[in-house]
């Protein structure tokens, strides 16, 4: 029987052992057993969330692509598709921060080129813990140096993302990043090995030793060996990536191939056996024909390294040379490696000699799928206690202390690193509630946004999960923007643990539960587990991307309030819904009480109106009321106007006055219109069933909120806006 620590560095179970051996026959050679290390490893495999996930809507009439390829491809009109994922690199970003995130850059772009389609945006979204702890602070700075550093090198507009602030990230931060591309629908390309006898190209970088085991390393719970697992961590350079994404798109366009794939996470090894699997054939290739940046690596090595910017591709037999021509004239390697064969097997030589001899179902399809144990956490029941809220005397404070929160204070110090206008198709800058990008030579534009809220997850996993996606949504309609698709990174704690896949299912059941609702399908996303160190596990992250069509882009909407005398009105209804705040986690220091409840009906009434109305030409700005509640909401529509004014608002419900203005309730937005048009815009929220109330209007030169007949609020505006601008610029000593 095989030593217990071997099994334990490739983290596999005895039992995975057996059946190893009793698939392929025989005892696996050390090569072969780091294939099935990654393979088979949770990042690869999903061998704990596929029997949950299973309850996602995938279809739909304008889906081409769901999950199972590179990305997922939804049919936008015109002959265009938009192409789209996310994908997780937390564990790398805690142990090499800069490279970490860049590399998680440099790969989700990989799985949109490969796809055929040119990459045109990238959001992010990033969880950390408290910026007052220096470590946290150097990981939030290599983070988002990496991720300007590839996406402004590559020339890819970063336009949006979200970022958030935890104790519970202290010792895991959240790094996941979404890619969306455009392809003409006949010209896109999958990861398929067809063509018996049709030659394995390797294209792109030399392989080197760094990122050995890194999809193992992400299928394991961190402990005290973090410097050990440096060299798991690979190294990226986005100047190659430009070259490859440029050669690549030229073969295509060319129809010189026939087959092409990423060599991501598990590199060779997972390239050539799920581009086999998916063709139902085999493929060989000789180790000794890869080309390698370093001298004495072992066939174990070669196929397990994760070193980036490498593509695996099948050509057709008689356009060999003329890809290599192509990637010739790129100054890329692009090598005749191997070819592909009938039996499906994975066949692996080097030096002579056959190192790997192994059925592409043992590796691919015959995993061990588990159904793991699940159970309700102990810590709900404490956490749902009802407990008396203290109320304020001092509403200007509290409302100051939310502003210069790390979560809710301004992101522009991050977002002003990144390029947003590369491309030029940028409509929407950073700051709004979703990104706008122009179609050339279309009237129509993409709307793209990022949300999650982990505390909600954390407190209420269903409701979690529901309200990611309906507030995603929401961020889409504010611009103008009907959402057409969903991709999500799930990032949790360790699913061997009952606690952690209870919170998971939930999460997922939420989900599902409102993209049917929304009638809208996921066409792939990425399940990143063992989010945990030392044994401390990060809140439950569902993070939710959604793309959307906004028909006509000269009609988008941005939240800054556009005039002065502009009457204020909210769509939605005000609730006693402090349960989960940032107010109460920001103010008064609790993460507690039951998150706001979301009715999905009236959700989407809400999202409708807002539609209509924007096409309608009769809203002038828009904006959601999320974490932070309507005050925080309406501070922002007034810090992101250009004229820089405030507005007065007198909201005539009947609450208390902190709930009033710092609840979450969901389904709320705050709209501004002009006089003549207030009563055609009640008239269509009458007709709509949705709730509006003037609550107000735009002026002045302060913040000002009277409620009950008293005046609770009132700050000079350019005082609490610098106050919000200099929140993350302060932390990190900028000028």
């Amino acid at each position: 029987m095989i030593d217990k620590k071997i099994l334990e560095e490739h983290n596999l179970t005895s039992e995975e052992y057996e059946k190893i051996v009793e698939l392929i026959g025989r005892e696996p050679n050390t090569t072969e057993l780091g294939i099935f290390s990654l393979m088979w490893s949770e990042h690869c495999s999903y061998k704990s969330s596929k029997v949950h996930l299973k309850a996602l809507p995938t279809t739909g009439k304008n889906v081409i692509q769901g999950p199972g390829e590179n990305a997922g491809i939804i049919d936008i009109g015109e002959g265009l598709a938009v192409v789209f994922k996310i994908e997780s690199h937390n564990h790398p970003s805690f142990i090499e921060p800069f490279q970490g995130a860049a590399t998680g850059v440099g790969g989700i772009l990989r799985d949109i080129f490969t796809m055929g389609a040119r990459p045109i945006a990238l959001l992010d979204s990033l969880r950390f813990g408290p910026l007052a702890n220096s470590k946290n602070k150097a990981i939030m700075e290599g983070v988002v140096s990496g991720i300007s550093s590839y996406g402004n090198a590559i020339g890819v507009p970063t336009v949006g993302g979200d970022v958030y602030f935890n104790g519970c990230y202290s010792l895991n931060p959240l790094v996941n990043v979404f890619c969306v591309g455009i392809v003409e629908k006949e010209k896109i390309f999958y990861a398929r090995a067809e063509g018996e006898g049709n030659p394995v190209l390797y294209v792109g970088a030399k392989t080197g030793r760094d990122g050995i085991h890194g999809a193992t390393m992400a299928s394991a719970e961190f402990g005290e060996d973090l410097e050990e697992k440096r060299p798991n961590v690979q190294v990226g350079d986005p100047f190659m990536e430009k070259l490859l994404v440029e050669a690549c798109l030229e073969v295509m366009a060319k129809k010189l191939i026939v087959g092409i794939q990423d060599m991501g996470a598990a590199g060779l090894t997972c390239s050539t056996s799920e581009m086999a699997a998916k063709s139902g054939t085999g493929i060989e290739i000789d180790l000794d024909l890869v080309p390698q940046r370093e001298e004495g690596m072992t066939p174990h090595e070669i196929m397990l390294s994760e070193s980036q910017e490498r593509m695996l591709i099948v050509a057709k037999k008689e356009k060999v040379k003329e890809v290599q021509q192509i990637f010739a004239k790129w100054d890329l390697d692009a090598v005749h490696v191997g070819q592909v064969t009938k039996g499906g097997m994975i066949r692996v030589k080097a030096n002579g000699q056959t190192v790997v001899d192994l059925p592409v179902e043992a590796i691919i399809d015959l995993c061990p799928v588990y159904e793991r144990e699940l159970k309700r956490p102990s810590y709900l029941e404490s956490a749902h206690k009802s407990e008396p809220i203290p109320l304020t005397n001092d509403y200007n404070e509290a409302l100051q202390k939310l502003l210069s929160s790390a979560t809710l204070a301004s992101k522009e110090w991050v977002y002003r690193q990144y390029d947003h206008m590369v491309q030029t198709n940028t409509c929407l800058l950073p700051g709004a509630d979703a990104s706008v990008l122009r179609i050339k030579d279309k009237k129509k534009a993409l709307a793209i946004t990022l949300d999650g809220n982990s505390l909600y997850s954390y407190l209420e996993p269903r409701e979690g999960g529901k309200i990611a996606v309906a507030e995603a949504c929401r961020n889409l309609a504010c611009v103008g923007a009907k959402p057409v698709g969903v991709t999500n990174c799930l990032n949790f704690g360790n699913p061997e643990k009952p606690e952690i896949m209870w919170q998971f299912k939930e999460v997922v059941q939420g989900i599902a539960e409102a993209c049917q609702a929304f009638d809208i399908p996921i066409t792939g996303g990425n399940v990143s587990f063992y989010n945990e160190t030392e044994g401390a596990p990060i809140y439950p992250t569902p993070v939710i991307g959604v793309v959307g069509i906004l028909e006509d882009v000269s009609k988008a909407v941005s939240p800054g309030f556009k005039q002065e005398g502009d009457t204020i009105i909210l769509i939605g209804e005000n609730r006693d819904d402090l349960g989960a705040s940032e107010y109460l986690k920001s103010v008064l220091n609790k993460e507690k009480g039951l998150p706001p409840q979301i009715d999905l009906e009236e959700e989407i009434r809400s999202q409708e109106f807002c539609l209509e109305a924007i096409s309608l030409g009769i809203i002038r700005s828009a904006h959601d009321v999320s974490e932070g509640g309507l005050a925080f909401c309406v501070a922002e529509c007034c810090f992101l106007n250009e004229q820089k004014f405030g507005c007065q608002l007198e909201p005539r419900d009947e609450l208390r006055t902190d709930a009033l203005l710092f609840g979450e309730t969901q389904s709320r937005i705050v709209v501004s219109t002009q006089s003549q048009n207030v009563q055609e815009l009640l008239d269509l929220a009458k007709k709509k069933k949705v709730k509006a109330s003037i609550i107000g209007r735009t002026g002045g030169k302060n913040l000002v909120i009277r409620h009950l007949e008293k005046e609770v609020v009132d700050i000079p505006l350019e005082e609490v806006r610098q106050l919000w601008r200099g929140t993350l610029p302060e932390v990190f000593k900028i000028k």
